[in-house]
């Protein structure tokens, strides 16, 4: 018999996940993104894009389990 326990206080969330978007009231917004700087050459940015809209590049953000408790707490 094999037990696993995950014993880590932190979460990864992806796209689509409960909790990777966060609101204010105001605003909706990403926990994780990516940022490609204005300096960037155009062929690099178009090679990205492709991995992004191919879901081979995907932002994650990775917070703690009492964030994601806080935040359910004040939705609610």
């Amino acid at each position: 018999m094999t037990f696993n326990f995950d014993v880590s206080k932190i979460r990864s969330l992806r796209p689509g996940d409960a909790g990777f978007n966060i609101k204010d009231g105001l605003r909706l917004a990403s926990r994780a993104s990516l940022e490609i700087t204005k300096n960037c050459p155009g062929e690099h940015k178009w090679i990205i894009q492709q991995c992004i809209e191919n879901g081979w590049i995907k932002p994650v953000a990775h917070v703690y389990d009492h964030e994601l408790v806080w935040d359910t707490l004040q939705s609610s």
